[in-house]
Formats: C-alpha cells, sequence, structure tokens
C-alpha cells in the first residue's frame, strides 16, 4: 500500500508552510499529498454563528484555498482534501496510521500552538506510528540547499537508532545532501564502571574512541545500502540536545529518535527530543522506533 504524507493544517502560518514542505517531500519522494483539516463546532466562535453547516463550509473553503496553492506549485502532484470535525489528537493519531510521515506547523522557541497546543502535540507524536515533522512559519524551500546537512542524533545501541538513521539517510539520498550524524557522549559516573566495561573501553582506547566506534558501527548498514550519500561523523563529549543543537544552524532537517512514554502526569517524548523540537529553526522530524 502506498503511504501518502500528510500534513495537518488548520489556517494558521505555520501550518500553511508544514504543507509546503510536504508538498515539496511528496515530489521528492514520489507520493501522494493527503491534506488533513480537523475543526471543531464552536456556538460561540470568531465567526458569531451558531450554524454548523456555516462554520463546515468555511473550513471546507480554507481548506481548498491552501491545497489550491499546492497544485498550483506542484501541478503533477496527487493531493486530496480530508476535513474531519473532531478531536485534534484523535484525527491526526487516526490519519498517521497509514501515513508515511505526518507533517505539522510549529512556532516560537518554546512554544508550540495550532494542532500543538498545550500537551497536543506530545500525544501526536506518542501515538503516532509513523515519522512527525514539525515545520515553522519562516521555513523556505532555499533551506533545502547544497551544504546545508541532514542531522540525525544516535545514541545507544546500533538497533536503538536504527530508524532514525534510515529516515536520515533516505531524505539525505533524495535531496542530494550531507548527513551529520551525532553522537554525544558524557563521563559516566564511577559506580557505573564493572571490569567488563572497561575491558571495552580499553580495547577502544578510552571513552571518545569507544563513542566513535559505536557511532561507526551504527552507521555502517546505512552506509552500504546508501553508498553516494555523504556522512559526517560527529562525536562530541556533551549533553545530546546542546550538541544537537550547537550544529542546527546549518541543517536543512533534524532528526531523532522518539523515546515516547505515558505517565499519571501525560505524554513524555523524551528530553532530547523535546529539547530539539522547541529551540531548533530547522523543521525536526521524530521518528518512532521501527
Amino acid at each position: 500500500m502506498t503511504r501518502p504524507i500528510t500534513a495537518g493544517i488548520d489556517g494558521t502560518e505555520e501550518s500553511l508552510a508544514a504543507l509546503a514542505w510536504a508538498a515539496r517531500e511528496a515530489v521528492r519522494r514520489d507520493l501522494p499529498l493527503r491534506v488533513v483539516h480537523a475543526w471543531r463546532f464552536e456556538a460561540h466562535d470568531a465567526l458569531e454563528t451558531g450554524d454548523r453547516a456555516a462554520q463546515e463550509q468555511w473550513v471546507r473553503d480554507a481548506a481548498e484555498e491552501a491545497v489550491r496553492a499546492v497544485r498550483e506549485h506542484h501541478g503533477g502532484l496527487d493531493v486530496t482534501t480530508d476535513v474531519r470535525e473532531g478531536d485534534a489528537v484523535e484525527t491526526l493519531t487516526a490519519a498517521a496510521a497509514d501515513a508515511g510521515m505526518l507533517v505539522l506547523g510549529s512556532r516560537g522557541h518554546g512554544r508550540l500552538v495550532g494542532f500543538l497546543v498545550g500537551s497536543v502535540g506530545q500525544q501526536v507524536i506518542v501515538d503516532a506510528a509513523c515519522p512527525v515533522v514539525f515545520v515553522r512559519a519562516g521555513d523556505k524551500a532555499s533551506g533545502e540547499v547544497a551544504g546545508h546537512e541532514i542531522v540525525v542524533g544516535q545514541e545507544g545501541d546500533p538497533e536503538d537508532s536504527a530508524a532514525a538513521l534510515g529516515f536520515a539517510f533516505e531524505t539525505a539520498a533524495r535531496r542530494g545532501a550531507t548527513v551529520r550524524a551525532v553522537r554525544a557522549w558524557t563521563l559516566p559516573p564511577v559506580f557505573a564502571y564493572s571490569p567488563a566495561s572497561l575491558q571495552l573501553l580499553d580495547d577502544a582506547g578510552g571513552l571518545e574512541p569507544f563513542e566513535r566506534k559505536n557511532l561507526a558501527a551504527a552507521l555502517a548498514p546505512w552506509r552500504e545500502r546508501y553508498p553516494d550519500v555523504h556522512v559526517v561523523e560527529h562525536v562530541e563529549m556533551g549533553s545530546a540536545g546542546q550538541v544537537l543543537l550547537s550544529v542546527s544552524g546549518t541543517a536543512q532537517l533534524m532528526v531523532v529518535g522518539r523515546r515516547a512514554r505515558r505517565s499519571a502526569v501525560g505524554a513524555r517524548i523524551g528530553s532530547v527530543a523535546g529539547g530539539v523540537l522547541h529551540h531548533a529553526d530547522c523543521p525536526v522530524a521524530v521518528v518512532p522506533p521501527a
């Protein structure tokens, strides 16, 4: 089954930037584009009308206007529009179930709006079965140029970041971009050392060479699959979020894995993904585990 690229829109400038990004990516991947607009009936909204039909028509007209601009810019692109009345999280999660990726708008440093008000964005990331890409209002096609890298975070064992690495390499291959694979490391507490771990460190020649060896092992299968993709191996001491953000200035896309979980106080997406989403200026893709 062909999985479309799905863009969630809500009439904001951020969601329209996300729609434009999704359309470009659909063209690159030769996939259809599906545009989803979720809405809820409001008896006392800005339209000053309690007419459900009138509100729905207004939403449909706004969605069609946004899609019309995409069709004019990408004449051969297969675009469908899906206007649904209902909860935004449920609507987007359902749309993500059969999508290749879900693209949403985000805004501001430290604040997400539109579909991402409060915990909505975190819930979508936690529940979505596909990568979720967040795009800011200022995003332009000109940012997807040679010299701007696809930055991907790698941590843990090779399989821990396999899905994120695969997404990054495929995207880079289609864009002719370089992948910068980032592995951050910190000094472990003394009690974390064991005879076995000390032996591994000795064999590798120290902590940093050990981390470089782990990164190289994680990248090996993707280098083999995408031999034409240039790769920069970036190993740096520091917190993963800070190291990733330090190289985001020249990134056209940041890719991070998802370590989502639910707790008594709601959905949690992990500190690295959360920090990058809040502070990176480039689009950010959050990829669920394979």
